[in-house]
């Protein structure tokens, strides 16, 4: 191993001086840890599903530092080392803490408030950070040639690329320009329709309460690029069975009361003999006006989320040798880290501290006790939740850097990581007595803060990765992200707040949160609740959970990978069918370059017009679903949006299903551009 440490050169020698880590840099790579990280709280919150920003920020710090900024290569790693650390702390944030509404404790959604969030993603990402310092010699040096790290070496060679010239950037730009005016005809000016569905009635003989629905948005067509058509494919197929198979099959065989019962038992319904509800409840006439929507929140969730908790641990089962061997290696490395004397460290090799590892590890568990805005009664309660924080945080950052080397960020099972928390910090409150409602927000802030911690672990790896072959100086990197930590969880925190504002229309239905609501599901929150309250308390409907859990383990025995499944299964075929279009636009064209005899690479993958437009798409769609929501979060803006809406007049001229036929004609268009675009050879 030896040998090829010394035989691997980086793009910029060690001992070349050369402009690094400027105020420049940070303010640019903060302004982009910004941007996406209120794009990534949109889309995960929307789909529970989140896409690299690290390549995108790249793409676009090249092309502003060739034209305006005049930014050296280390300059733009950065930029880009900033941005990135915005985009994995909202991920692990919106996966978690939206939880806080869902618990049953009265007091839970008393948490949600900015403060809180804002200090439990700083902490969380800071402990992400922190932690991967004494890693980064043992797994980015030391296991170069094992540990790929998909996404670090294609944004190193992204930097490379751009040194060297070329005009990529443009089609990541022209992505967005479709999104954003794509995203004002529908979500401004409602010329085109949000989620068109078709729907069979209750009383149809043959295939009752069917439902066929798209959220046909930009950003969901290019995640289902990005991800591609096997994932895409199978994630639409857990849509399939729950809204094609589960649901008419359910509304056949339970009468409409017994539904109801069960939307009362989960708060989905006030009362049996009131009116309203999921699926909109008819006392009189005992029916529903929506069967699918009654049946997929009285049962099918909860399968959902007995699939996606069983999908994630065996994900993490899987990995145990990865992990067992990653703990190890680690120890090995820590114990060998001091032969060199410090004199000799080159510039490429200079790390932060490893007293600030530790006098900062212990600062995280001081600020976890004293602060009011983390839950607990007591000084003991509190300081056993940072001393949680910290070891799972050990563990789990060292599995999540593992991971991510060998199957890049998008496929790291972090749910996988925060069910395991959550499962074993709540068998721990169970051993020592603290049972009941009271403790379930402790236990949250604890999966909370390993999911962010875990994310962004995932993320500083890819970084540090494209760091090493570009030649940058670890140290400044650590502290770059140190920064777009912090800087980017002061923004993620007012986005999740502004998001969760209900509209007028809302408030007046008794909905006092738009997260947990059809507009913002939180999937990945809602499971995480569920599972807290169902292991404190045993008040969870098992026999459903445990549906979900044989549904996932016969999903892996038939060689399919059951977390993509299970999230499909949990989420609504809405939110599934515009991903699988976009990942069936992607086979075709993957299909027609193998008929050509054209063969791309990982950069070329990576840097080829299909993806930088797609990168664009979903940019473009989350960032202008982020500006639409900051508008609508004011009065004057929903006034001016409800001024501006076509929605009722367009209906009026051409029907519901002219409408969701024009919707529907948009969508392909844009799909057509797509495909074109990708078709296009890459300079």
């Amino acid at each position: 191993m030896s040998q090829d440490k010394k035989s691997f050169k980086p793009f910029v020698a060690p001992e070349t001086n050369m402009k690094e880590l400027t105020v420049k840099s940070i303010l640019v790579g903060s302004l982009f840890g910004v941007i996406f990280g209120a794009a990534t709280v949109y889309l995960a919150l929307k789909a529970g599903l989140t896409v690299s920003a690290s390549i995108p920020i790249a793409v676009i710090a090249i092309t502003l530092g060739r034209k305006f900024l005049k930014t050296t290569i280390l300059e733009n790693n950065i930029i880009q080392t900033t941005g990135s650390a915005g985009e994995s702390i909202a991920a692990g944030v919106a996966f978690t803490l939206p939880g806080f509404l869902f618990l049953s404790s009265p007091s839970s959604a008393e948490y949600f408030n900015y403060l809180t969030i804002l200090i439990l993603a700083i902490v969380g990402g800071l402990l992400g950070t922190l932690l991967m310092v004494p890693l980064r010699k043992a797994l980015i040096v030391n296991e170069h040639d094992n540990l790929p790290y998909p996404e670090g070496t294609a944004c190193g060679d992204v930097l490379k690329a751009g040194e060297r010239g070329g005009d990529f950037a443009k089609t990541a730009f022209w992505g967005l320009g479709v999104a954003f005016v794509y995203a004002i005809f529908q979500k401004i000016l409602h010329v085109i329709a949000e989620t068109p569905y078709y729907a069979t009635k209750q009383v149809n003989k043959f295939f009752p309460s069917a439902k066929v629905s798209g959220e046909i948005t930009p950003e969901y067509l290019g995640v289902g690029y990005i991800i591609g058509p096997r994932i895409a494919g199978v994630l639409v197929a857990g849509g399939v069975l729950s809204w094609l198979v589960f649901i008419p099959l359910l509304s056949s065989l339970v009468p409409p009361d017994a539904i109801a019962s069960q939307l009362v038992k989960l708060g989905y319904l006030a009362d049996i003999t009131k009116a309203g509800g999921k699926g909109g409840w008819d006392p009189v006439a005992h029916s529903f006006a929506d069967y699918s929507s009654a049946v997929y929140y009285a049962y099918i969730r909860q399968i959902g989320a007995g699939t996606v908790a069983a999908g994630g641990i065996i994900t993490l089962i899987k990995t145990i040798p990865t992990i067992i061997k990653s703990v190890k290696g680690s120890l090995a490395s820590l114990k060998g880290g001091g032969e060199e004397g410090a004199a000799k460290v080159v510039r490429t090799e200079k790390d932060l501290s490893l007293k600030i590892v530790g006098l900062g590890s212990l600062a995280l568990i001081v600020l976890i006790t004293v602060l009011p805005q983390v839950p607990g009664d007591s000084i003991l309660q509190k300081l056993l939740i940072g001393v949680l924080v910290v070891l799972f945080g050990a563990l789990f950052v060292t599995v999540s850097s593992r991971i991510v080397g060998l199957i890049g960020s998008s496929n790291n099972p972090i749910s996988g990581m925060t069910i395991a928390t959550v499962m074993g910090t709540s068998l721990i409150f169970l051993s020592v007595g603290w049972t009941g409602q009271a403790f379930e927000p402790l236990v949250l802030v604890v999966g909370g803060m390993i999911c962010i911690a875990a994310a962004n672990a995932g993320a500083t790896s890819q970084d540090l990765k494209s760091g090493y072959i570009v030649g940058a100086t670890p140290r400044n990197q650590q502290i770059a992200l140190f920064v777009g930590a912090i800087v980017s969880s002061i923004v993620i925190g007012i986005t999740v707040k502004f998001l969760d504002k209900p509209t007028t229309e809302m408030m007046q239905q008794g909905v006092q949160h738009a997260i947990g609501s059809e507009k913002y599901p939180a999937p990945q929150a809602t499971l995480m609740a569920t599972l807290i309250k169902g292991i404190l308390s045993q008040n969870l409907d098992w026999q459903y959970v445990f549906a979900g859990v044989f549904l996932a383990i016969t999903m892996e025995l038939c060689g399919i990978k059951s977390l993509s499944f299970a999230v499909g299964a949990y989420l609504p075929l809405a939110t599934t069918l515009p991903i699988f279009i976009g990942g069936a636009i992607r086979g075709i064209v993957e299909n027609k370059q193998k008929k050509a005899n054209v063969a791309p690479n990982a950069e070329e993958e990576e840097l080829s017009k299909g993806s930088l437009f797609a990168t664009g798409l979903v940019a473009g769609g989350a960032v202008a679903g982020v500006i639409i929501a900051f508008i609508a979060g004011s009065d004057g803006g929903e006034r001016f949006l409800n001024a501006v809406n076509c929605e009722e007049s367009i209906v009026h001229n051409l029907s519901q299903d002219g409408y969701f036929l024009l919707g529907t004609v948009f969508f392909a268009i844009m799909g057509l551009i797509l495909y074109r675009t990708a078709m296009k050879k890459t300079a």
